[in-house]
């Protein structure tokens, strides 16, 4: 049954997954099926001081509101366009003495843009915030007392002359905020810097193997429609062809766990069983957690077991040197376990993954190129025996390797790879989008030394070792 349309798509009645969007014609890979500006939307409590409160964009100086003192912005023109969005959370801080935490103040948003607006702003919006699910019933006794801590700070926080609510409406609120917000990152999209709601996408259903993918879009002046050109918006892009009346998925967690670990995960964090056939099926499993075999012999079930208890200590290890900003421990741990795994793990198993990840990021921070390099290769290769052909993930992933082989003049690859990732992103992200643009800039520039390295690569050497040398000296130096 269908219950309402949006440009190309409707919503229907989905079965056990209760209403769903399906398309209502053919899409191409890494078309935008539809865009949605945010309901409501705020920057996390720990980034509240460096990213812009009005278009999420990270500021080294930003300016902050003169009146509650908590606000931050680019400058006084987003201070301005966010006024009508912060005029009432301004004065709720000053009259507190501060600012609740992020669940809290993404409630207020909410209800204060309903006050204003009424629940639906727009003839495009395809459900309202009171017909979404907040799964309480399914809560565990700990999320829900820490629902109904919210809901107490709300109340405190929430102004005595506003319209009042009642206990079960705001449960209600922060069980969808919980199920349902959409973390929103920086303008490279590269850090999550906060939490928004959009009604449109909180009705696409979930699937490990998706056919869209959800990109956060800080504005396109080139968009139609004038009011998507400074808001918060998504789009949901298709990653291949999609058949008119196909149901659209995204993927709510990443792809790189096991099915058992996808099944927990999103029962813990969204209350459902996954049936989906990757997890039925337990696909690619076995590429997870696969061991080397040689002249078709494996290792042993033990040795498999004193790795994996190895790399999991490692990783704790490597995680609290990276905290202490000590990178050369973090290397030296990457190497120890990395040699552990090489006779035992296959390049799939997501254990070596993990830390061939780590060692590629902290070795390319510290300027070994090389390393980093062999390490970022190994990495890519892996992902792309997991990972669906145009995953964002493997895009980002093909995208640093190719940069950091560029860097360690290894030119013909790391353009290669570039060439790689710009294919995959320009679907996923699409061609306004900044790190596609950033990619644009950088495969142009690669392509422009690959000509000069296959002309004279004795000339091409010497010009790079030049450019190297004019750097300064502390560059890359970890302090």
């Amino acid at each position: 049954m269908t219950l309402q349309k949006k440009d190309a798509v409707e919503v229907f009645a989905a079965g056990e997954k209760g209403r769903g969007l399906r398309t209502t014609k053919e899409m191409q890979p890494g078309e935008v099926v539809f865009a949605e500006a945010s309901f409501a939307a705020v920057v996390f409590d720990s980034l509240s001081m460096q990213v812009c409160h009005n278009c999420f964009r990270r500021q080294a100086y930003p300016h902050r509101c003169a009146q509650c003192k908590f606000a931050y912005y680019c400058d006084r023109t987003c201070q301005h366009a966010a006024w009508e969005e912060h005029k009432q959370e301004c004065a709720a801080i000053r009259q507190q003495g501060k600012a609740p935490n992020e669940s809290v103040r993404l409630a207020a948003r909410t209800l204060w843009r309903m006050q204003r607006h009424t629940s639906k702003v727009s003839d495009g919006q395809l459900t309202t915030l009171d017909f979404l699910e907040d799964h309480i019933s399914k809560m565990s006794p700990e999320d829900l007392k820490v629902l109904n801590g919210n809901v107490q700070k709300f109340k405190e926080y929430w102004p005595s002359k506003s319209k009042q609510f009642g206990v079960d409406y705001l449960q209600h609120i922060f069980g969808v905020i919980n199920c349902n917000a959409y973390t929103m990152s920086d303008q490279k999209g590269l850090q999550a810097v906060g939490v928004g709601l959009f009604p449109n996408l909180c009705l696409v259903n979930h699937d490990c193997r998706p056919n869209c993918t959800v990109i956060l879009n800080h504005g396109n002046q080139t968009f139609l429609d004038a009011s998507f050109h400074s808001q918060r918006r998504i789009e949901l892009r298709a990653l291949g062809n999609i058949s008119e009346g196909e149901e659209l998925t995204v993927s709510y967690v990443d792809f790189l766990n096991v099915s058992k670990d996808r099944q927990q995960q999103l029962k813990r964090q969204y209350y459902f069983d996954c049936n989906c056939e990757y997890c039925a099926g337990g696909v690619k499993d076995d590429l997870m957690t696969a061991v080397k075999e040689k002249d078709g012999k494996k290792p042993s079930a033990e040795q498999v077991k004193e790795v994996t208890e190895f790399t999991t200590q490692a990783l704790a290890k490597i995680e609290q040197a990276r905290t202490e900003g000590n990178f050369q421990e973090v290397v030296k741990l990457c190497r120890e376990c990395l040699e552990k795994q090489q006779s035992v793990l296959a390049d799939t198993h997501l254990s070596l993954l993990r830390v061939l990840r780590i060692a590629s990021e902290v070795l390319s921070y510290l300027q070994m190129f090389q390393d980093a390099a062999n390490y970022a290769s190994r990495l890519v290769e892996g992902y792309a025996k997991l990972y669906q052909p145009n995953s964002a993930q493997l895009g980002m992933a093909t995208m640093r390797a190719g940069v950091i082989h560029w860097h360690a003049g290894n030119i013909e690859i790391g353009h290669g790879m570039i060439c790689q990732a710009f294919a995959i992103l320009m679907i996923t992200h699409g061609p306004h989008h900044p790190i596609t643009k950033d990619l644009e800039s950088m495969r142009t520039q690669t392509e422009m030394e690959l000509r000069m390295f296959k002309q004279n690569k004795a000339m091409y050497h010497s010009m790079r070792e030049a450019a190297l040398n004019s750097k300064p000296t502390g560059a890359g130096k970890v302090h």
